[in-house]
């Protein structure tokens, strides 16, 4: 008797004619999944992406905007002294506004607020407030634990100015920003960039 072979099982769709959704290769046969490999490498460095992105628009933004986040911003330099008005017989550390201080030959203007001038002042009204935004500021300054610290970029404005973030530490430990405490006075306003509002 001679051997005859088993009959062939059809086990799969494709054996009954069926035939199955989806692309379809030259061979007739659905394309091989590619391994996903590929996307997970690309994926791992988006984060990374997104972050540089937001690094250069935040690098390109108003410096005078906000106050850089710590991880972004030069070590805090202490500032020990007692400040007084900038002018004739002043000392190492003078104040002169309400918004721009000096340490030595340099000048700081305070990130993110705005007070009105002393020195080329639009009216009477603006003088006189700026008169008493410039003693605030003195007095704040004057009440010791206060720190400096800039954008690690370490900007400028257009007079040559440092553009530098004042925050103070309390009794407590906790700290607190100049630029918040000159607001909460009335005596500053937020620095909202582009044309400034006049102060008569």
């Amino acid at each position: 008797m001679p051997f005859r072979s088993a009959p062939k099982r059809w086990t799969r769709p494709e054996d009954y004619g069926h035939q199955p959704d989806g692309p379809r290769g030259p061979s007739g046969r659905p394309p091989r999944k590619r391994s996903g490999s590929r996307s997970r490498f690309l994926g791992s460095f988006r984060p990374w992406i997104l972050l540089l992105i937001l690094l250069g628009l935040w690098k390109a933004s108003d410096p005078m905007l906000i106050e850089p986040p710590a991880a972004l911003s030069t070590l805090p330099q202490p500032l020990k002294g007692t400040f007084t008005r900038c002018g004739l017989g002043r000392g190492t550390l003078c104040v002169i506004d309400g918004d721009t201080f000096k340490i030595g030959e340099k000048s700081v203007r305070i990130v993110g607020i705005d007070a009105p001038e002393i020195r080329s002042p639009r009216c009477a009204a603006e003088l006189q407030m700026g008169q008493a935004a410039t003693d605030e500021l003195l007095r704040l300054l004057n009440l010791g634990g206060i720190s400096v610290a800039g954008r690690f970029d370490e900007p400028s404005d257009q007079f040559g100015r440092q553009l530098r973030s004042v925050t103070r530490i309390l009794p407590d430990g906790t700290t607190r920003s100049i630029a918040d405490e000159m607001v909460a006075s009335g005596k500053a306003r937020r620095y909202l960039g582009g044309l400034r509002k006049g102060w008569c």
